[in-house]
């Protein structure tokens, strides 16, 4: 019963990762590309105000989810299935803690009704690299999880 309580959990958390991180790749990224530099931050501010506190969670809940489910799932196959995606979760999170939320903190650092400062570097190429790393991160561990529940 409580193996197949967290088999849920971590499906769902990690469907949750998988796919809010893929909506944004095929979305947002590509409509942050699209506008002027003053319009995409005040379009970079606005996005992450709940997203910011909410993926984290999810992300890190989803991993522990499957730490835990690589200790006591039956069947060796699914153990070392659920541990690979824990470690693609947690890889998940460091990209996002280490990669993208820098870049996050300085766009939301400026103030959206001043000019631009003249050294700004645009971030959204980079930002770009990192999310869809960690896109397909999260894809990968959404894959494992599916496959260590039908092993």
């Amino acid at each position: 019963m409580l193996e197949n309580a967290l088999i849920v959990v971590g499906l769902t958390g990690s469907g949750l990762t998988a796919g809010v991180l893929l909506a944004v790749a095929i979305s947002v990224v590509p409509a942050m590309a699209a506008v002027s530099p003053p319009l995409y931050v005040r379009f970079h501010q606005l996005l992450g105000r709940n997203w910011d506190p909410t993926m984290p969670a999810i992300v890190l809940t989803s991993a522990l989810t499957c730490v835990t489910l690589a200790v006591v799932a039956g069947g060796d196959r699914s153990r070392v299935l659920f541990g690979c995606a824990a470690a693609l979760l947690v890889a998940v999170s460091g990209v996002s803690h280490l990669l993208n939320v820098p870049l996050n903190r300085q766009v939301k650092g400026l103030d959206p009704d001043a000019p631009l400062p003249a050294d700004w570097r645009d971030p959204r190429a980079e930002w770009r690299r990192w999310h869809l790393l960690r896109t397909g991160l999260a894809i990968a561990a959404l894959l494992l999880n599916a496959l260590a529940v039908v092993a």
